[in-house]
């Protein structure tokens, strides 16, 4: 037992100081009664812990080294207590929801909803404003005519605020191309057919005649029929009405012929049997300047 209490005031329990160890060895050696944190057998028996308004938390760490240098650690000193953050109480401004963001997600969902409409009713409301989507036309009439709508744009005007000639003609050689191509008789050259592409030969406008009655204007829409017929031999016709989508009214009447040439040689050539049977089915006789007219003209 005398070793014991030897120990005990060496060896202090926790929550007990040294000088309260001695003294309570002394009064132990005195009275020979056992102190209160040593058991009947000198273990150090756990302390009655202290008032909760006594507690205060501490911290005490090794300062590490890192790389051979020491790093500073944040303590708590004793005498201090730790402040512990609390957020702001709870009240009715606080609790409403942000305004900025909630507008950006409404905005975003009417800017979404109108791009979903947009790509809904992309179509015209009048079925017949435009009979092809995609600008390419169609071929009607039992496949004799090819018609195609274009709109007149600000930079196809000029100063009077009307379409220029070159416009229109840009109509009439778009609606030559087209035709070939709707109807499948684009081969690999510029408007010629397979056949022509194999033996490298190719369409060459030789004459053009024009019979312009008016001018479209700027926002207009013009309503562009063409077809072909027989010229001759060798030779083949094509022939526009160009008229206005909303009136009906005649802008443009044209009649054109148009030869072969060998694409290398740079010569003319006669229409092979292949080509003609190509593009026979799709000859009509109908001609859209008059001989009276065309004689005007020249």
């Amino acid at each position: 037992m005398a070793g014991s209490l030897a120990a005990s005031a060496f060896f202090p329990g926790p929550g007990s100081s040294p000088a309260a160890s001695a003294r309570s060895s002394k009064n132990a050696a005195v009275t020979g009664e056992l102190p209160e944190n040593l058991s009947v057998c000198g273990i150090v028996a756990k302390p009655n812990p202290p008032p909760a308004a006594m507690q205060v938390k501490a911290q005490a760490q090794t300062l590490p080294k890192v790389n051979g240098t020491k790093v500073n650690l944040k303590t708590v000193k004793p005498d201090m207590e730790e402040t512990v953050p609390h957020s702001a109480p709870k009240t009715f401004y606080n609790q409403l929801p942000d305004w900025s963001m909630l507008l950006a997600a409404i905005t975003t969902i009417f800017l979404a909803a109108e791009k979903q409409w947009t790509l809904l009713d992309w179509k015209p409301k009048k079925p017949d404003m435009l009979v092809d989507t995609f600008g390419f036309g169609r071929i009607i009439q039992d496949g004799m005519v090819f018609r195609q709508n274009f709109m007149i744009r600000s930079y196809e005007i000029g100063a009077d605020r009307t379409a220029s000639i070159e416009t229109l003609m840009n109509h009439l050689q778009e609606t030559a191309l087209n035709h070939v191509r709707t109807a499948g008789l684009l081969g690999d050259g510029f408007g010629a057919t397979p056949e022509m592409s194999k033996r490298n030969l190719i369409w060459v406008v030789s004459k053009i005649q024009l019979l312009v009655e008016q001018y479209p204007a700027w926002g207009d829409m013009v309503q562009v029929d063409t077809w072909v017929a027989a010229a001759g031999k060798n030779g083949m016709r094509r022939d526009w009405h160009v008229r206005d989508y909303n009136s009906g009214r005649t802008i443009l009447r044209a009649t054109s012929v148009w030869v072969m040439m060998h694409k290398k040689t740079r010569r003319l050539s006669k229409m092979p049997d292949e080509v003609r049977a190509e593009i026979g089915p799709y000859f009509n006789d109908r001609s859209a300047i008059t001989e009276e007219q065309s004689e005007k003209l020249a």
